[in-house]
């Protein structure tokens, strides 16, 4: 179910790459293809959307994304260069413009001292430049940092295709 919040993100997404003739896709592993979801609940998304990955795995981020095993191993599944690398991956094998990924700890276990639960990174890719990587520390039960995560790569997203229109 969207929030009237995400409707109006997804409506705004949409217009802003219609106009630019322009598609996205996700690399998603904690939200499970909740993004991908959120976009293609827009009738006529087929026009801006092209795929979303859901690479829950270490081996579906190597697999599928490209992302090598030997960063995941240094860095960790739940990092910013997993995250920048699983939008590259994408944009590098997707006939897309748009690349978002996320990764993180949903919970309500497998949190760590330095990765608690609610920790998220997310990665925006514009072709094969990054856009913007960061984290995030979300709240609540698994349900409510699924969510949060949703609306922040979503509005991410919005921000920097209308900065890039204005």
């Amino acid at each position: 179910m969207l929030f009237p919040d995400e409707s109006e993100l997804i409506e705004r997404i949409a217009l802003a790459l219609i106009q630019r003739k322009e598609r996205m896709g996700t690399a998603e592993s904690c939200t499970g293809g909740l993004i991908a979801a959120a976009c293609t609940s827009l009738a006529g998304s087929s026009q801006w959307f092209e795929r979303g990955v859901v690479s829950y795995s270490n081996e579906a981020k190597t697999e599928l994304l490209g992302v090598p095993a030997a960063l995941i191993g240094l860095h960790g599944a739940v990092s910013g260069e997993v995250a920048e690398q699983m939008a590259r991956g994408l944009a590098s094998h997707a006939p897309i413009d748009w690349a978002i990924a996320v990764t993180g700890v949903a919970g309500p276990g497998g949190g760590t001292e330095n990765k608690p639960v609610g920790t998220v990174w997310l990665a925006l890719v514009h072709g094969r430049q990054r856009v913007r990587v960061w984290k995030e520390h979300f709240t609540g039960d698994r349900h409510a940092v699924r969510a949060q995560t949703v609306r922040a790569g979503l509005g991410a997203l919005c921000d920097a295709l209308e900065d890039r229109d204005s």
